[in-house]
């Protein structure tokens, strides 16, 4: 069969479209991957969490920090978009209570698509009052009953150690608050807690 010029144009202009849409479909084609428990995920904060700012409940927004790949397939591209939440946020106290602030994650974006996820929780935990609170009241103690003793003698003695002391705890009190502080940037680890299956690109 004998092809004209304009037949031979029009015949290429199909094979080439043809072509096109294989190769966009190729590219486009996902395969359902299963990431098990345990998995790690090393995210990036988007913004800065605090004890004493934040609440139990609060959605915060990270950035997967690197890929998570199974069998040669990027599951989880690095850059993907994940939504989380603080599980426990607890101001610090003055004299007594460590602060403390802990996250979980509760989704990630892949491809356009959100999967929810569940994982372990991770977070910081206050340093402890004691042995600060100790040495400013001890040393406010101390202090006191030195200046009563150059003061007054044995009886100034008595007097401005509990007057030392006093102000001691006083300086605990308004200097001791140890929050925690999770600054914008800060990169966390989460394990997930069930398997979850996402449509990967193959």
């Amino acid at each position: 069969m004998h092809l004209s010029r304009r037949n031979y144009l029009i015949l290429g202009a199909v094979l080439a479209a043809a072509l096109v849409v294989t190769a966009a479909t190729l590219a486009n084609r996902t395969e359902a991957v299963t990431l098990p428990s345990g998995t790690a995920l090393h995210v990036r904060l988007d913004q800065t969490l605090a004890s004493n700012q934040n609440r139990s409940g609060d959605a915060f927004e990270a950035t997967v920090a690197e890929p998570i790949v199974l069998d040669k397939k990027t599951v989880i591209p690095e850059g993907a978009r994940v939504q989380g939440r603080v599980v426990e946020a607890r101001e610090s106290g003055h004299l007594m209570s460590v602060s403390r602030l802990r996250l979980a994650l509760d989704s990630v974006e892949v491809n356009g698509k959100s999967y929810e996820i569940q994982t372990t929780t991770t977070g910081r935990k206050g340093g402890s009052h004691k042995k600060r609170n100790w040495a400013f009241i001890g040393g406010g103690a101390g202090g006191g009953a030195l200046i009563g003793a150059i003061a007054g003698g044995g009886k100034g003695a008595l007097i401005g150690g509990p007057v030392g002391a006093g102000a001691g705890t006083a300086v605990a009190y308004f200097t001791g608050k140890k929050d925690v502080r999770l600054p914008a940037e800060s990169r966390l680890t989460f394990e997930l807690a069930q398997p979850v299956t996402i449509n990967a690109k193959s």
